[in-house]
């Protein structure tokens, strides 16, 4: 079951433009220069600078890590009735929507009976610390080995989350643990929830086109089982019960001039949809984090994606009947078949989204990564060939990756 369904028309010779956005003989190319300041290299003509342009970023490898303790969706829906049975003016409906959202079974952060244990957010938080820290370290330990690159080779850390807080943060807490250089530069991200898997790779791509000799290391850690809301009997956190799951993923890519790896990342777009700030998000108090999740997620959908990512295909010359693979956030089943019936995809060309939200749940900003992970070590793309990265978030936003193999 691939994700790199052929459509059976023609091929065309897509046009990609250089990031540059001027002829060869005209470009002006920003390089790092002493003590980290920007110098100008003029007129970057000859065949070996500009196959150097070409070489592009890469995406080396990808991580991943889930907490130890796993629980099929019967075992863990068992747990939610003892606990909202009696409470739910109608049990059933717990049930139902449970098995509607078509996970299989999770990893959890703690163990099953842990979380009876935690008094507050206050508790609740600090596991977050201890074990985001424990699977974010198995999951860059992991990209770097298939990488074939050490913790010293790293320039740069990305690191999202949106289930827990920390200061200093867990990038920062890694630094010793993984033995990163004292002079690695981090970034934290805070807040950018379902959409920070393809957004850091965007953002990581944005960093390696100006230092095209470096490393840089893309983090996410989801542990969404924390932030259960044990008194909150509304849809949205009913409906998140069941879906959300927690674990660990971890991006290595490399500037142009290193060795490469893996796919090129040609291009992003990143979209926001103005005054959608309630379609998802949180709601955060003295208990911690409340689902904010709307019903109108799948219809954000219809209503955006297919303009968004045509848009963005044909400024690079290119179509949907181009892009052989599609790595897409497992928003859930409602959310899946919104991007299937959008972008009229052909049959299994979400598979191994649809495989992940089976067998994981929504792990949020790790979720695309944990597809990109799966479609890297078993998908076997056709050398030229294009791919798509998708996920949507709060904001309400969109971000997109276009791949070639």
């Amino acid at each position: 079951m691939c994700a790199c369904s052929a459509y059976g028309a023609a091929r065309l010779e897509p046009r990609i433009r250089e990031p540059w956005g001027e002829a060869p003989s005209k470009r002006i190319r920003p390089i790092p220069g002493a003590n980290g300041t920007l110098g100008l290299q003029r007129n970057v003509t000859s065949a070996g600078s500009a196959r150097s342009l070409r070489g592009g970023v890469h995406i080396a490898s990808v991580g991943t890590a889930l907490p130890k303790h796993s629980y099929d969706q019967e075992e863990l829906l068992a747990a939610f009735m003892r606990v909202w049975g009696t409470q739910h003016h109608n049990p059933a409906r717990v049930e139902q929507l449970h098995r509607a959202v078509q996970v299989g079974g999770r990893h959890l952060a703690l163990p099953m009976e842990a979380y009876e244990e935690l008094r507050g957010f206050g508790d609740a938080n600090r596991a977050f610390i201890e074990v985001a820290t424990e699977v974010g370290e198995a999951a860059v330990r992991n990209a770097l080995d298939q990488a074939g690159l050490g913790p010293k080779d790293v320039d740069a850390i990305y690191f999202t989350t949106v289930t827990g807080v920390a200061a200093p943060s867990i990038d920062a807490r890694l630094v010793n643990r993984l033995g990163l250089r004292p002079d690695v530069k981090r970034l934290p991200l805070f807040g950018l929830g379902c959409v920070a898997g393809v957004a850091g790779t965007a953002r990581v791509f944005d960093y390696l086109r100006a230092w095209p000799d470096q490393v840089a290391l893309l983090l996410s850690v989801e542990l969404c089982s924390l932030t259960l809301q044990r008194a909150d009997l509304s849809i949205p956190n009913l409906i998140a019960s069941g879906l959300f799951g927690d674990g660990s993923a971890a991006l290595v890519a490399t500037g142009a001039q290193r060795a490469t790896q893996g796919p090129r990342v040609l291009a992003t777009q990143s979209r926001f949809y103005p005054n959608t700030e309630q379609v998802m998000g949180w709601d955060i108090g003295d208990s911690g984090f409340k689902i904010v999740l709307s019903a109108d997620v799948p219809a954000m959908v219809d209503r955006h994606l297919r303009a968004d990512v045509d848009a963005f295909l044909n400024a690079h010359g290119l179509d949907r009947s181009n892009i052989g693979t599609w790595v897409c956030h497992t928003g859930g089943p409602k959310v899946l078949a919104a991007f299937e019936t959008s972008l009229e995809l052909p049959d299994g060309a979400l598979e191994r989204s649809w495989t992940s939200l089976r067998e994981v749940g929504n792990l949020s900003s790790a979720s695309v990564l944990f597809v990109l992970a799966d479609t890297l070590a078993n998908a076997h793309p056709a050398p030229g060939s294009y791919g798509m990265m998708i996920a949507m978030g709060p904001g309400f936003c969109s971000e997109m990756v276009l791949l070639q193999w």
